[in-house]
């Protein structure tokens, strides 16, 4: 072949593959502007040790809401999965006012010990329970029955800490795996909640359950003060969770955290930060990164300093998240969050 002819041959590939990711660009562009012009899809968490004011917060958002999770089933003494007692009579009274919203059962890996302490966030407790196949069909076989029992729609698994060891990472996802296909022979729904530190490129995630990332505690009760979450952590987080497959969705926190120089570390709900600031008659400003409010005040000699997010903060980290496509926004958590009827 010619010279001549090897460079027209050359170009036309060239300008062919141009044209492909032009189009490609294009049409995930063209998507991205289609979910940023959606009704944004809300979900949120009831915890059950604030359920009054999260019935209330649960209520403003009215129709707005479309999944709610009852937070949470975790692990007795004896690595047995137990629900709240208030927690399950506040199911029974909200599943007799028939909401137009699906219903989850949330599980964590929390503890309680025989003394009655609890152990948060317990890995150890995960390593027994995926110890082998017999072990694992059992907690789901547990799983299953406890949500069928509630009347609860779908399930949702939020164990963390689980890539702090590359063992419990591959038995969670196993244990996914398996729990999925026995949740959808009970025509059960599956939520899996992420951190924003799991591999997401490096893991073979199923296609099939919804996964939620958190996208908080970027600063918190483990740092100095700050924002739980920002532009930058939002954006970047997003890109890498292109590697997920199927529906995903993003939480984001409500509420905030109180640093004092005392090495107190607490965290705060909307009206507790708002409080806090007329009580010391605070002059607040709005961080521009986050858009969140913080103040400093000052009491018994020790100087303190609050971040936290009101609606305009949650709505603009929504409306970064639907600039890059993903419209499903769960909120951590009901209660005490003074216009959350005003989310987009």
């Amino acid at each position: 072949m010619s010279s001549v002819g090897y460079k027209i041959i050359k170009t036309v590939i060239f300008v062919s593959v141009f044209i492909i990711l032009i189009g490609c660009n294009y049409d995930h562009q063209s998507a991205v502007n289609a979910v940023a012009k959606e009704p944004t899809k809300v979900s949120a968490w009831l915890a059950y040790w604030d359920l009054n004011a999260g019935e209330k917060d649960m209520k403003k958002l009215g129709k707005k809401l479309e999944k709610l999770s009852y937070f949470g089933a975790y692990f007795d003494s004896n690595d047995r999965l137990f629900i709240p007692q208030d927690l399950s009579d506040k199911r029974s009274e909200l599943q007799k006012k028939k909401g137009n919203y699906e219903t989850y059962l949330t599980f964590v890996n929390d503890k309680q010990n025989f003394d009655g302490s609890t152990v948060m966030k317990d890995t150890e407790v995960l390593r027994r329970l995926f110890s082998d196949d017999a072990s694992v069909e059992k907690h789901i076989d547990e799983i299953i029955a406890l949500t069928l029992r509630g009347g609860y729609e779908g399930i949702e698994i939020d164990y963390e800490k689980i890539w702090k060891d590359e063992t419990i990472g591959q038995s969670f996802l196993h244990f996914t795996n398996k729990l999925y296909a026995k949740s959808q022979k009970n025509n059960l729904k599956l939520r899996v909640v992420l951190e924003p530190s799991t591999p997401f490129s490096s893991v073979n995630f199923i296609k099939g359950p919804e996964y939620v990332v958190m996208l908080y505690n970027l600063y918190g009760l483990h740092s100095t003060p700050g924002p739980k979450a920002n532009k930058e952590f939002i954006q970047k987080t997003i890109a890498r969770m292109e590697a997920l497959p199927g529906e995903k969705s993003v939480a984001f926190s409500t509420g905030g955290c109180l640093w004092g120089e005392n090495g107190e570390k607490k965290f705060l709900t909307e009206i507790e930060a708002k409080t806090l600031a007329a009580i010391y008659d605070c002059e607040t400003r709005r961080d521009e990164e986050s858009q969140c409010i913080v103040f400093d005040y000052k009491s018994k000699g020790v100087t303190y300093q609050v971040w936290y997010a009101d609606v305009k903060t949650l709505n603009y980290w929504i409306t970064i998240a639907k600039e890059q496509g993903v419209n499903h926004i769960s909120l951590w958590r009901l209660g005490e969050n003074v216009d959350i009827d005003k989310i987009k």
